[in-house]
């Protein structure tokens, strides 16, 4: 009788995971890739990496191949586009997005805590309705809209054999947004940053997997399997579900991420966001010096909906001492989207 080899059953398993979430319908979500110093260097291509305690977010799976003891503290922002107004002065549609984190990792546990505010502004069409993306010349007002989310979660991780790794982060959102009416002279994301909205607390759920091949790993995510809805009337929203996949091939052996590293990310779903949907693909690598005192990384993202744009991103980490990295990432490009920095201070052994 045949008798299928452990790697065939892994590819089996992945082929079958992604095509049960490739059709899924475009989601009403919050970007998935603002969270990761390293992982916004690399331009979003970490779901087969995720080796840091950022794999709380990025893939739970991740966690069995790295460090034994990892934590990290970071902040980061994105704003899209520069500016909030065109060169004439009118508002046109823009968004800010600022990220603080802390998490810790062991290979079968991680904690973490992770806080998104996002404001936008959108000018008012005619009709009082708005559309993404949108500007809108000499607009008489305009809406501002703040999403402010708490996620806790922890994440416990099981290996399926030598090859595969199955694993969720089960957590705690306290989520809400509020949206206002202003006049388009008066309004700005300083002031939609300054809208307070009430929240709701509800659990949610990710789940991750991430197959071991050699040294390549192939990983695959999906977010708010649950889509827990928050609000009601005109504010409410939905974190719904949200699929990504990856892949990374390494120095490193046995699925361990070693001195250099190549890494790809496709969105298996479609993510809708003020400036309109995205679906993106991220490529990306990292290198190590030989006593890993310090490295750097790069990539490029590109949106595969609607009108091309690009992103490309760049980021680098430093030893402080032993064990304990200043991590630091600046994207730009053409997909102003995407525009932004983070910083983080990470402790590895």
């Amino acid at each position: 009788m045949f008798r299928a080899s452990r790697p065939l059953v892994c590819l089996v398993f992945f082929a079958s995971f992604a095509s049960s979430v490739s059709f899924v319908s475009p989601a009403n979500a919050q970007p998935a890739d603002l969270v990761g110093t390293r992982a916004q260097g690399m331009a979003g291509a970490f779901t087969a990496v995720a080796d840091d305690a950022t794999a709380s977010w990025w893939n739970p799976a991740g966690m069995a191949g790295g460090a034994y003891f990892n934590a990290l503290i970071e902040s980061g922002a994105q704003t899209a586009p520069r500016s909030e107004r065109t060169a004439a002065g009118d508002p046109q549609s823009a968004s800010r997005a600022n990220t603080r984190s802390f998490a810790v990792a062991f290979p079968a546990l991680g904690l973490s805590y992770y806080r998104l505010r996002i404001s936008e502004i959108q000018p008012q069409t005619s009709t009082g309705n708005t559309v993404p993306g949108r500007q809108e010349g000499g607009a008489a007002e305009v809406r501002l809209r703040s999403l402010v989310l708490n996620q806790f979660g922890a994440s416990v991780g099981q290996s399926l054999g030598s090859h595969l790794v199955i694993a969720s982060t089960l957590k705690l959102v306290s989520a809400g947004t509020a949206s206002q009416i202003q006049s388009g002279a008066a309004g700005s994301l300083d002031t939609a940053d300054g809208i307070d909205p009430s929240r709701e607390v509800h659990a949610g759920l990710d789940v991750g997997a991430m197959a071991v091949l050699g040294r390549a790993r192939i990983g695959v995510m999906v977010r708010n399997l649950n889509q827990a809805g928050f609000g009601s009337g005109g504010d409410a929203f939905t974190l719904s579900r949200h699929a990504r996949a990856g892949a990374a091939l390494s120095s490193g052996t046995r699925g361990v991420i070693g001195s250099a590293t190549v890494a790809v990310d496709a969105d298996l779903t479609a993510t809708t966001t003020v400036n309109g949907d995205e679906r993106l693909f991220a490529a990306g690598g990292e290198a190590w010096t030989k006593t890993r005192a310090f490295g750097v990384r790069g990539g490029v993202s590109v949106n595969t909906i609607g009108t091309r744009r690009t992103a490309l991103s760049g980021g680098v980490s430093a030893a402080v001492k032993k064990g304990i990295y200043a991590d630091g990432a600046l994207t730009g490009g053409t997909d102003q989207g995407r525009h932004g920095w983070a910083l983080g201070l990470r402790v590895t052994f």
